[in-house]
């Protein structure tokens, strides 16, 4: 039984396990997915959640942000980082924010403020270890329209901060960074069936997150040019070299960052190659 998040990860966790090779269909207001594995059964609760109920063993496994793991205090196998989101491969970090025009000017100037987040233990915690006593209350959502009027000050999470700034909001500091982590439930890690198949599905995710900033490369090339070829692109590494008919010509296949092909592909070019075909892929295990 595995534990998929509902809500802004929900199309991302389905796109990354679609490409790691797990078809999960929703129909319309369901919370019950279905997967074409005879060996997954699986539902769709909020993130927030997730790693509570993993905890508690109803499910076996789970995909939930790092945040919500300290905020609920789960004794959880935290399996392996998957650093994804809706919108980026980057991690996410948790923030306390204040308007621009706000005199609080680091964590300690929040001494007897009031604070509006949805990561209350955390904040307190944070707090706490500061010295610093403030009221902190749970906010719904919306959060950064809460200040001024409601609040003095916000615990908000953040990938680039574009939010936070086009609210007219300032980073005072942060609290945590984060990001998704594949858990499992430590009497279900402990059942090797099981283990077994929660190692696999974390294999196939990692796969499928490598790949997604690689691409794969075919050419061909003189054998007289070859080693200039690979002195000249230091990207190449470890590439598969392959005779062709012609004894004067070998063939290459490797992968190489995406971002560094635009730049590979002319320059390959000018060393002498030919037939360069850039290819997708689904999966990257090394």
């Amino acid at each position: 039984m595995i534990g998929l998040p509902k809500g802004s990860l929900e199309e991302a966790t389905r796109a990354l396990f679609s490409k790691a090779g797990f078809k999960i269909s929703v129909s319309s207001r369901s919370y019950r997915p279905v997967i074409d594995d005879p060996d997954l059964d699986g539902r769709l609760v909020r993130a927030q959640e997730i790693s509570r109920y993993v905890d508690h063993g109803y499910f076996d496994c789970g995909l939930t942000g790092h945040d919500w793991i300290l905020e609920n205090e789960s004794d959880v196998v935290e399996v392996c980082d998957l650093i994804y989101s809706r919108a980026s491969t980057a991690k996410s970090r948790w923030v306390i924010a204040v308007p621009e025009a706000s005199s609080i000017q680091n964590v300690e100037d929040l001494g007897g403020k009031r604070i509006a987040t949805e990561l209350i233990n955390t904040t307190k915690r944070y707090l706490k270890s500061r010295g610093v006593e403030a009221e902190v209350e749970f906010s719904w959502g919306a959060t950064e329209v809460k200040v001024p009027d409601l609040v003095d000050a916000i615990v908000d999470i953040t990938e680039t901060g574009s939010s936070l700034r086009a609210n007219r909001l300032r980073i005072v500091d942060t609290l945590l960074i984060t990001n998704t982590k594949f858990i499992a439930n430590r009497s279900s890690w402990e059942v090797p069936e099981k283990r077994r198949k929660i190692e696999t599905i974390a294999l196939l995710l990692k796969a499928a997150l490598e790949a997604e900033s690689k691409v794969g490369l075919k050419l061909n090339t003189p054998k007289s040019g070859l080693d200039a070829l690979l002195k000249a692109l230091p990207a190449l590494r470890n590439p598969t070299i392959s005779r062709l008919s012609n004894e004067d010509w070998v063939a290459l296949d490797t992968v190489v960052d995406e971002s560094v092909v635009r730049e590979m592909i002319p320059r390959l070019r000018e060393l002498g190659a030919e037939g360069i075909i850039e290819y997708p892929l689904n999966k990257v295990v090394y």
